[in-house]
C-alpha cells in the first residue's frame, strides 16, 4: 500500500480533540541565535460512525397482537449495522525530511519562535493562539438506548402463572391496571393521591417505567448505539479507488483485505501542482534557498464511497503535492520593527505577513 493506515474502534462517546498545544523558542547567544523547526506533511484523518442496533425478542412476542394490538413484535434476537457519517479532516505531522534551523542576526530585538510540541512552525516574532474550535470528530454519543425488562416486574402472580400464555394474560393485565392508576392520579379520582407535584412526578414515572418494562415483554427491545472508527492515512500520490476498509450489515467495519464486505474506497485526485523545474531552475532554486523555508501546498479532489454512494467529497490541501519556497534572512534582521509572520501550522503555508 502506498500510505500508512491505522484503524482504531470507539465505543460510544470518545471527542478527539486537533487542538495544538504551542511552545515559545527565543534566539539567543546560547542556541546560536537560531531555533529548528519542522515542516509537516498531510497526514488525512477519517473517521466513520456504525450504528449497531440490536434487537431482542420477548418471551410473550406470539400474543403481543392479541393482547395489547402489536402487530408487528419482535420475534427474533437479531444485530445489524449501518454506515453512518464519514469525515475526513486534514491535520499535519512532522516530515523528518524536512527539518530546518531559522537562523537570527545577532543583536536583532527579541526573534522568537513558535512551535507546536511536534516541532512545527507556527509564527515568527509573533503570539500565536491555537485555534480551539478545531477538531478532529465530532462528538459521538449512544443514539437510543432502551433497557432491558427489569426482573422486579415480576409479580408474585406472573411468576406462579404456569403456562406461557398464562403468563402473557397476567402480564397483560398488570399493564392495563397500570394505565388505569395512571389515568385515575391524573384526573384525580385516585384514592391516595401525591401531596405534591413532585411526588406525582415521580409516582408517574415509576408507573410509566413499570409498564414499559411489561410492555417490552411482548413487544422485545430494540438497543441502538454508536460506535466510531478511526484511520489515518498519508498519502504520497493520487489514489484510485484505494480500499479503505470493508463494511457488512451483519458484521460492522471490517479490514480492508477481508472480503465479508462492500469495499469503501477513496479517490484522490491532485487538481493544482507545480510545474516541473528543469535541472538548471532546480539547482538555482536550492542555492537561493537559505532564509526560512516554508510551504507552499497543492490541491487535491478526494471522494470516498461505497456501493457507488458518495459519502464524502471535498477539495483538500495536500503539502505532498505542493513545494517549498523561502523568506529572506533580511526580512528578520530590522531592529526596530522585525517581520511578524504566521503559519498555518498543518500545512506549513504562510498565513499572515506582517510588517
Amino acid at each position: 500500500m502506498r500510505f500508512l493506515i491505522i484503524l482504531i474502534s470507539i465505543l460510544f462517546y470518545l471527542p478527539l480533540s486537533a487542538q495544538t498545544n504551542v511552545v515559545k523558542r527565543t534566539a539567543i547567544k546560547a542556541n546560536n541565535y537560531g531555533v529548528a523547526y519542522s515542516l509537516p506533511k498531510t497526514s488525512f484523518i477519517i473517521t466513520a460512525e456504525v450504528i449497531k442496533t440490536t434487537t431482542k425478542s420477548g418471551p410473550y412476542y406470539q400474543y403481543a397482537e392479541r393482547y395489547l394490538g402489536v402487530r408487528n413484535p419482535i420475534i427474533e434476537d437479531n444485530t445489524f449495522y449501518e454506515l453512518g457519517e464519514v469525515t475526513l479532516t486534514n491535520v499535519g505531522i512532522p516530515d523528518p525530511d524536512n527539518s530546518y534551523m531559522v537562523d537570527f542576526k545577532a543583536g536583532t530585538v527579541a526573534p522568537y519562535v513558535y512551535l507546536t510540541e511536534e516541532g512545527l512552525i507556527c509564527a515568527v516574532n509573533a503570539e500565536y493562539e491555537p485555534d480551539r474550535s478545531v477538531s478532529v470528530s465530532s462528538e459521538r454519543s449512544q443514539v437510543n438506548s432502551v433497557t432491558a425488562t427489569d426482573a422486579s416486574v415480576f409479580s408474585e402472580e406472573l411468576l406462579m402463572a404456569g403456562t406461557i400464555a398464562r403468563q402473557a394474560e397476567v402480564a397483560a393485565k398488570q399493564i392495563y391496571r397500570i394505565r388505569e392508576s395512571r389515568l385515575n392520579i391524573l384526573t384525580g379520582e385516585a384514592d391516595n393521591l401525591p401531596p405534591d407535584g413532585e411526588a406525582m412526578r415521580i409516582v408517574i414515572g415509576e408507573l410509566e417505567a413499570q409498564e414499559k418494562a411489561l410492555t417490552n415483554l411482548f413487544t422485545g427491545v430494540t438497543t441502538t448505539t454508536s460506535e466510531v472508527y478511526e484511520m489515518n492515512l498519508v498519502p504520497h500520490d493520487d489514489l484510485n479507488r484505494e480500499v479503505l476498509f470493508r463494511f457488512s450489515s451483519q458484521l460492522g467495519i471490517l479490514d480492508a483485505d477481508d472480503l465479508g464486505g462492500a469495499p469503501v474506497y477513496m479517490n484522490l485526485r491532485a487538481t493544482e501542482k507545480p510545474p516541473v523545474l528543469d535541472p538548471k531552475e532546480a539547482e538555482k532554486k536550492a542555492k537561493t534557498a537559505n532564509g526560512l523555508i516554508y510551504n507552499l501546498p497543492g490541491k487535491a479532489s478526494v471522494e470516498i464511497l461505497m456501493n457507488q454512494k458518495t459519502l464524502y467529497k471535498a477539495d483538500v490541501q495536500v503539502v505532498q503535492f505542493g513545494t517549498q519556497e523561502s523568506l529572506a534572512k533580511t526580512m528578520f534582521e530590522d531592529k526596530k520593527a522585525p517581520v511578524k509572520v504566521l503559519f498555518y501550522p498543518e500545512t506549513g503555508a504562510i498565513k499572515q505577513i506582517i510588517q
